[in-house]
């Protein structure tokens, strides 16, 4: 079979390549998981809680080899030292609350009935996880199904092969069956067969809307359980009495961070027109702070893109944003860098409307609109102008007035005076293409069981 290679956006070098699973190995994979999965879910919940956090320390304990890995694989500057803080936040709350989360359901227990209902694991899930934030995207769900006393089987993207690898090291370490947590590599065919197969009881996806598109037809007639997390082009909206500095800071990160690639990474800002002018100087100068470089530079805030072809996208939806009138506000020439591949610079753009793609399609690099407003119903008009709904952010200090547009918004999340966070506490959910399912939060635990009921009329003895 065609090997698949992790091409480097450092230096274009091949940095790690592996030869696919063939269908029969899948299979046999498959096979292995479905049988170590009853006695996993046997074990007590808190052993099974100790031995995923046990993972997750082992993880932290590889951080310099995977800092370093993350550089080489995406492109992110070490600087940042890796996804910890996230990866360790949201593991110990889904360990929290896992068995309040997990508690059954009680609906009549004396001497005649008992009645209640109780939260299965579906058996397997199937977790296909991106490149972006390849640990935490993918520990979101491993970390839940695992505790809840599925088997998991991960598929990561290619350009973070490395990722899989070192979790199932971690997992390996901490005392997690070798068929109960297993990492596969597969190819598109692959992954689409076993799906069509019905070889898991769940199916989560963090990726494109076509990649979700795929997904839904392999599962099609199956009543495989889809959990999909897909585009986003997350807006944010200054009103006139907000912060402007703490917004410009916010917003500007949440950009520009992670050279944009962030699932809720803000894409369009929307500003009312008293501040416009203010807070597009504040963003420029916000801008033309960042450094390009190599990843591994200590002065680097803004490592390559992933891929060349990515960054091609945000080229491409700014040049024709600038042909329709659009106006480019960071200069090429403060970011020598720019090599026209992988190493793209930002970019600020006013003058901008939703006959542009960059405002209307997801972009996933350094690039952000910037548009003015004249009121709440024209901001919430375009906010929800979008085949996407992940998140929106909104900057004022009238609680009332925020309360009031964030329930009109078509979106999975309203941030206030805040943006680009996952709260673990906080289910993380989407609408429109952005795709379905719940992840995170104790909600996040329905996602990786089913409800199974018990009507048990009881017998007294004679």
């Amino acid at each position: 079979m065609k090997p698949i290679q992790l091409i480097s956006p450092v230096d274009g070098r091949v940095y790690a390549e592996r030869v696919p699973y063939t269908l029969e190995a899948a299979r046999a994979a498959v096979a292995r998981a479905k049988a170590a999965q009853p006695a996993w879910a046997a074990r007590p919940l808190e052993e099974r809680i100790a031995l995923v956090l046990a993972a997750v320390q082992h993880l932290n304990e590889d951080k310099a080899r995977i800092v370093e890995e993350l550089a080489w694989q995406m492109g992110r500057p070490t600087r940042f030292g890796g996804e910890f803080g996230g990866l360790n936040e949201r593991a110990n709350y889904m360990a929290s609350v896992a068995a309040e989360a997990l508690a059954p359901i009680m609906i009549e227990e004396d001497d005649r009935f008992g009645r209640r209902i109780e939260w299965a694991p579906h058996g397997v899930v199937f977790v296909i996880a991106p490149w972006n934030y390849p640990y935490m995207t993918a520990m979101n769900t491993i970390v839940p199904a695992l505790i809840a006393g599925n088997a998991v089987m991960l598929k990561h993207a290619s350009q973070t092969l490395l990722v899989g690898e070192r979790i199932a090291e971690a997992m390996a370490k901490a005392g997690v069956p070798a068929d109960v947590f297993q990492n596969v590599v597969l190819d598109h065919a692959g992954t689409e067969a076993l799906i069509r197969e019905r070889s898991f009881g769940f199916v989560n996806f963090t990726g494109s809307v076509g990649g979700g598109q795929a997904i839904e037809r392999a599962a099609a007639g199956t009543f495989t359980g889809l959990g999909l997390e897909l585009g986003g082009k997350d807006p944010g909206y200054v009103m006139p009495d907000a912060d402007l500095d703490w917004a410009v800071d916010v917003l500007m990160d949440g950009a520009m961070y992670n050279a944009g690639q962030c699932c809720c990474g803000i894409e369009r800002i929307y500003v009312h027109e008293s501040l416009f002018d203010e807070f597009v100087d504040k963003a420029v100068k916000w801008a033309n702070g960042l450094k390009l470089g190599n990843p591994f530079e200590a002065d680097t805030t803004l490592g390559p893109m992933a891929n060349a072809r990515f960054a091609r996208t945000v080229r491409e939806q700014t040049d024709e944003a600038l042909a329709k009138g659009a106006k480019a506000l960071i200069e090429k020439q403060n970011f020598p860098a720019d090599d026209g591949g992988a190493y793209l610079m930002p970019q600020v753009l006013v003058n901008v409307d939703h006959s542009m793609r960059v405002m209307t399609e997801e972009s996933f690099g350094p690039v952000v609109g910037i548009m003015p407003v004249t009121s709440d119903d024209e901001a919430l008009r375009l906010m929800n102008d979008s085949p996407y709904g992940l998140t929106a952010s909104l900057w004022t200090k009238d609680i009332d007035r925020a309360w009031d547009i964030a329930r009109k918004i078509e979106t999975g999340t309203v941030f206030l005076n805040r943006a680009d966070y996952l709260d673990p506490a906080i289910c993380w959910t989407g609408c429109k293409d952005t795709g379905r399912g719940v992840g995170l939060s104790k909600l996040g635990y329905q996602s990786v069981t089913r409800p199974r009921s018990y009507h048990f009329r009881k017998v007294k003895p004679q």
